[in-house]
């Protein structure tokens, strides 16, 4: 009886080993073995020849990964998995869930954006591309593929764009930008536009030269040295040249725009390469309104740091005691308005700048035969205004004067790496 159970007993344990060794054998096999097809944008790679291919990817760029196998099984819920595994930013991508069945062929193609990790080094074979078949019963691993990873031929990065949080109509206000050559090459002859296109101002100066490399600080470092292919050792890296570059550039505000929130685009370009950044910029304008209306007078002030002229046209009958007027700095001018009518009078006076452009269009409307002034603006009020916009435009000449220091030839102040 005892050798009976005992018989039994390990004809189940090997039935168990049987069924785990089975479901072991079968676990990795859901793909046939040697029909796994790699694509690597373009470039084949054969199973079994992964570790000695080297194929050259670009940093920043998306690249395609397609997978053809025969599948060894039948499996629901397949998915084909592409993992990138760079030193500090791994980027995965997973194909839809598919059925397979036994011996038939599929083809899954995915993308993926390689990681921009070359900081100081133009290439480097480190990225590591994983491939995984998994299905709900069955999973295929494949032999990483190795990538050489190169930075783009020409690339400017443009690292910041320092501007104030906001600057106030008239002012003249800086642009601090800092670019660097994240490139494979050299790059030549850098120029940099700032513009604000909604209010119609635009500024343009020259950066410079920019290395793909500096050498490192310490001058007998090896990285900064190499081998060529006679044995000789040279530097590889530029010794008095540099990949970083910080410049500055001024913008005048117009003293006529109007309050709010603007885009600052700054554009870095030369034959090679172009990149473009925008940042906020907010305006500020207590003075958008500089003509007004007090009774039958119309008044124009001058918040400027300039003369302003200025032509008055009026609708027929009325009339105006100026029609050509120049306002000085800072001050006011009064234009008389006169209806030239009898009873109930509407009309409009138009303000023109001397080059044509429409300042404001301001109505008249009153009775002539009555003794009272409908004016909608008191007259204390208007000298207050212009009380205060003479006030803040000495001050901001005081402080201009008091600020201004020499500057650099140029289009820029000082420079600073």
């Amino acid at each position: 009886m005892n050798t009976k159970n005992l018989l039994v007993s390990f004809l189940t344990i090997l039935a168990v080993v049987a069924v785990i060794a089975t479901v072991s054998a079968t676990t990795d096999e859901l793909v046939k073995p040697d029909t796994t097809l790699v694509m690597v944008d373009g470039t084949y790679v054969l199973e079994g020849d992964y570790t000695g291919s080297t194929i050259s990817v670009v940093a920043g760029e998306s690249i395609s990964i397609s997978v053809r196998f025969t599948s060894n099984v039948y499996d629901s819920d397949v998915t084909v998995e592409a993992d990138l595994e760079g030193e500090k930013v791994d980027v995965r991508a997973v194909s839809s869930p598919f059925n397979v069945e036994k011996d038939s062929r599929y083809k899954k193609t995915l993308s993926l954006r390689v990681p921009y990790e070359l900081k100081d080094e133009l290439s480097n074979d480190d990225l590591e591309l994983n491939i995984k078949i998994d299905g709900r019963d069955y999973r295929t691993n494949l032999d990483p593929i190795y990538l050489k990873v190169q930075r783009p031929s020409y690339n400017v990065a443009i690292k910041s764009v320092s501007v104030s949080q906001s600057v106030e109509a008239g002012e003249t206000f800086p642009v601090d930008i800092v670019l660097k050559n994240i490139g494979y090459n050299d790059l030549d002859d850098l120029y940099v536009t700032v513009s604000v296109p909604e209010i119609g101002i635009q500024k343009s100066g020259y950066f410079g030269d920019l290395v793909a490399l500096e050498c490192d600080d310490n001058d007998g470092n090896l990285e900064n040295y190499g081998i060529d292919d006679e044995s000789t050792f040279y530097r590889k890296c530029n010794e008095d040249d540099d990949e970083t570059v910080s410049e500055r550039l001024f913008l005048d505000v117009p003293y006529g725009v109007m309050s709010g929130a603007y885009t600052l685009e700054v554009s870095v370009k030369n034959d090679d390469t172009t990149s473009n950044k925008a940042v906020q910029l907010i305006v500020e304008n207590d003075f958008e309104d500089t003509v007004f209306k007090s009774g039958n007078s119309l008044w124009i002030v001058n918040p400027t740091d300039n003369v302003m002229g200025y032509r008055i046209v009026v609708e027929s009958p009325a009339s105006v005691s100026d029609s050509v007027v120049f306002v000085q700095a800072g001050s006011s001018e009064t234009i008389s308005v006169n209806p030239n009518t009898e009873g109930e009078y509407t009309f409009n006076v138009n303000v023109f700048s001397m080059k044509g452009d429409l300042i404001d269009t301001l109505t008249f409307s009153g009775n002539a035969d009555a003794d009272t002034d409908n004016s909608e603006t008191n007259p204390i009020v208007i000298l207050t205004v212009i009380l205060a916009i003479i006030f803040i435009v000495l001050l901001i000449v005081l402080i201009v004067l008091i600020g201004k220091k020499p500057e650099k030839s140029g289009e820029f102040g000082e420079s600073y790496y």
